[in-house]
């Protein structure tokens, strides 16, 4: 394939979305590899797009289920690789509001470096125990600035966030309360 791909060469604002596995679950029954090798793919992800964009999105898919120093060490190499979004999903729509607000929580207490620059951190929640929206909340709550979602929650197995429950709880008065801007794109 000729890079750049045609989709980022005539983009207005190009990013490029690396995922990576970081559960444990995911890494021996999905891609059959131990934490050790996976550890510091990241930095190699992150690296390789930079020729086409700078606007690099990371997610450790099935950061719910991963352990904690795990995902933070994986997020901390894809920071340091030059990543400008880290997108941590709840892969399987497992989590609850108070536990996922508190992964994004201690993520950034971790990281300095995702305050000290700018670094976007993102939510995008599946609806397997209906609590997508709920979980994108406490996500934004808890620093996330962008949160991945779809028209009606429509998407796989039992669906995604939707899109006009998370933009309608953002709205006058509530707003004010959580000091948010919205900005549809």
């Amino acid at each position: 394939m000729k890079w750049p791909p045609g989709a980022i060469q005539f983009a207005d604002r190009a990013r490029i979305h690396v995922f990576l596995a970081s559960s444990d679950l995911h890494l021996e029954y999905k891609l059959k590899i131990s934490r050790s090798r996976r550890s510091t793919w990241p930095r190699n992800r992150c690296n390789w797009p930079v020729p086409w964009s700078t606007d690099v999105e990371f997610s450790p898919e099935d950061a719910t289920r991963s352990d904690r120093d795990f995902l933070v060490e994986m997020v901390q190499v894809a920071v340091q690789a030059g990543a400008t979004t880290i997108n941590m999903p709840d892969t399987v729509g497992y989590s609850t509001p108070q536990d996922y607000g508190r992964m994004f929580a201690e993520v950034r207490e971790r990281i300095p470096a995702i305050d000290q620059q700018g670094v976007i951190l993102s939510s995008h929640c599946h609806d397997d125990l209906g609590l997508a929206v709920a979980n994108s909340l406490a996500a934004i709550q808890s620093g996330a600035r962008q949160v991945e979602c779809t028209i009606n929650g429509i998407g796989e197995r039992a669906g995604n966030a939707a899109l006009e429950e998370i933009a309608g709880s953002t709205l006058r008065p509530r707003r004010r309360v959580r000091r948010l801007h919205r900005h549809l794109a």
